[in-house]
């Protein structure tokens, strides 16, 4: 598992794919449970709010401090997809994808990617936190969760 970005004039797109000893639910649980989102996962340091379609959450991350995220949970499919979206395009605009993928008893490939697209995107890129390293360190977790 290795995160790969790619860069074009006005968007820029970061994905992760892994494989993880463990059902689409048990994946999922972790995924979608806000309260224990910050104790499995070292890529966020606060998350507000319920994970569930329509709501807006508050995010951290350590990679940006001081910074707060709100995206809005656009769709919610459980054990199959969820994506998150923050932002106003054509200005700028940020969508987040999870896709989980495989039987009901296991295992799951699951994947991550983000697209940030819009006409500011290439004077904010470089202040955009190292998102391949937070992608690697996102699944690695997330694996490591939902087997336990």
């Amino acid at each position: 598992m290795s995160a790969t970005r790619k860069d074009e004039a006005f968007s820029m797109k970061v994905s992760v794919a892994i494989q993880i000893e463990a059902p689409p639910a048990a994946v999922w649980a972790r995924l979608t449970d806000a309260a224990a989102f910050t104790a499995w996962n070292p890529t966020v340091s606060r998350l507000q709010g319920p994970i569930a379609l329509g709501q807006r959450l508050q995010i951290e991350v350590p990679s940006a401090p001081g910074r707060v995220f709100s995206p809005r949970v656009v769709a919610f499919e459980p054990a199959r997809r969820m994506v998150w979206q923050d932002g106003f395009a054509p200005i700028f605009q940020g969508t987040r994808t999870f896709l989980l993928e495989g039987p009901a008893d296991g295992p799951t490939r699951f994947s991550m990617e983000e697209v940030f697209v819009g006409l500011m995107l290439p004077m904010i890129k470089r202040s955009l936190p190292n998102l391949c390293a937070d992608f690697d360190a996102f699944a690695e977790a997330l694996g490591r969760a939902a087997r336990a």
